[in-house]
C-alpha cells in the first residue's frame, strides 16, 4: 500500500474550535488528495459532536491566550467553520467519523445525540485495526 492509499487517522481529543479546525483541515486535505480518513472522536471533541453543539463557540486551547482565542472567534465567522470542512472532506473523499465507544458511555450519549457527521460508534480496538497502514495524529 503506498502512501496515497494509507488511511490518515485523527485522534481528536480536544473540543476547542482551533483543534478541530485543524483536524477538518487536514481530513479535508487528505481527502483531496485521495486518501481516507478516519476520525476518531474521544471525550471533549466527541462532546463537540452533539447536535446542537456543532456550531456553537467552543473556545481555543489555552496556549492560544486571550489574542488567539479573539482570532480563532473571528476566522469562525468567515465561511469554513470547522464542521462545514468535515461536510466537504465527506462529500470528496472516503471520511469517516467514528465517536469512541467509552466516551459515549463516560459522558451519557447515545447516537441519536451525535450530529449526522458522525458516522459510527467503534471501540479503540476497532479504530486502532483501521489505523494500522497508515499514520496516527493525536489532536
Amino acid at each position: 500500500m503506498n502512501e496515497q492509499e494509507s488511511p490518515l487517522s485523527l485522534i481528536l481529543f480536544s473540543g476547542t474550535d482551533d483543534r478541530l479546525g485543524a483536524a477538518a483541515i487536514l481530513a479535508t486535505g487528505a481527502a483531496a488528495m485521495g486518501r481516507p480518513v478516519n476520525v476518531f472522536l474521544q471525550y471533549w471533541a466527541l462532546d463537540a459532536f452533539r447536535r446542537g453543539k456543532v456550531n456553537a463557540w467552543h473556545g481555543a486551547a489555552p496556549e492560544a491566550g486571550p489574542s488567539g482565542a479573539v482570532l480563532v472567534r473571528t476566522s469562525l465567522a468567515g465561511p469554513r467553520h470547522w464542521s462545514e470542512l468535515f461536510r466537504q472532506a465527506k462529500d470528496i473523499g472516503d471520511v469517516k467519523i467514528h465517536a469512541c465507544a467509552l466516551s459515549m458511555e463516560l459522558f451519557d450519549i447515545t447516537h441519536e445525540d451525535l450530529d449526522p457527521l458522525v458516522d459510527d460508534i467503534e471501540g479503540v480496538a476497532a479504530f486502532m485495526s483501521d489505523a494500522t497502514t497508515g499514520p496516527i495524529t493525536f489532536i
